[in-house]
């Protein structure tokens, strides 16, 4: 790892996006929950936050965080105009934390293991989803402040 010690501690967020993408088939189901392994929704939204939490464990040279906040928001999108697909889960995290390194890296898992979560809870009904557009789209603190995708 990357020593960061002589960093500043700053207050640092981050928040990236990403979503599955599906035929109606699948989006209605999600959104009448009668998807048999549960609400999707609900459970892929406490494994975004599990995710932020062990990114440390599972990406070998990231710092772990004490992170001060982690929110994972998932949207229904039945017009997602991304073809063959209609429709789209969309997920955005955001993530905090005060300390000498940022926090880029926990929403990003965040936002894959919510998409990952997704798949599998709908993977009985269809395995023809695909998880797109995962990214950062802005961060602030540390040197480099604030950054916002166009």
């Amino acid at each position: 790892m990357v020593d960061v010690s002589a960093k500043q501690s700053t207050l640092r967020t981050a928040i990236a996006r990403g979503r599955v993408l599906m035929y109606r088939e699948t989006y209605d189901l999600i959104k009448a929950d009668k998807i048999k392994k549960g609400n999707v929704l609900t459970v892929a939204q406490v494994a975004g936050i599990q995710g932020a939490k062990a990114c440390s464990q599972i990406i070998p040279l990231c710092h772990p965080i004490n992170l001060t906040k982690v929110s994972v928001d998932l949207g229904l999108d039945e017009n997602a105009n991304a073809l063959p697909f209609e429709c789209a889960v969309n997920i955005k995290a955001t993530v905090k934390c005060k300390g000498e390194t940022g926090v880029e890296m926990e929403a990003l898992s965040a936002v894959s293991v919510a998409a990952l979560t997704v798949f599998d809870m709908c993977k009985a009904v269809t395995k023809e989803m695909t998880i797109d557009g995962i990214k950062v789209v802005e961060k602030t603190g540390g040197k480099s402040g604030h950054w916002k995708q166009e």
